[in-house]
């Protein structure tokens, strides 16, 4: 059964609404849950590894990566409007969400290769990749 953009907000949005200290439960199981569907589904061919290359590489665009960078130093300077703080937000969570899919894609790229994960997290975060980062 596919999952729609808007049933990952509404998780989103009901873990928002979390205390704190409830937030640690959430996370251990979220990891539960990760680990069974992984255990329970075969390993993604290696003919995926394009396309796991082009979640790991995705990123904003360039005009896109200038608003953002606007919008946080308006926070920062306290002189943001309302519907620009709403702007922010959404691309705060836009980019964890791609932060997201781009671990997940660095875990099963990492299956794929029999490589530790690690190894390629420091590939992926060479000075060289972090130029186009967000």
């Amino acid at each position: 059964m596919a999952i729609s953009t808007g049933d990952r907000q509404k998780v989103m949005q009901l873990v928002e609404q979390l205390p704190d200290e409830s937030l640690s439960e959430v996370i251990d199981l979220l990891n539960n849950l990760l680990r069974q569907t992984r255990q329970s589904q075969p390993l993604i061919s290696s003919n995926s590894e394009e396309l796991l290359l082009q979640v790991i590489g995705r990123r904003l665009l360039p005009d896109e990566q200038a608003r953002l960078d606007y919008l946080r130093e308006q926070n920062e300077n306290g002189d943001i409007t309302e519907a620009e703080h709403q702007e922010l937000l959404d691309f705060v969570s836009r980019v964890e969400n791609e932060d997201a899919e781009r671990a997940v894609a660095i875990l099963q790229l990492a299956q794929i290769r029999k490589v530790d994960a690690l190894s390629l997290i420091k590939e992926f975060s060479s000075p060289m990749r972090i130029n186009h980062a967000v």
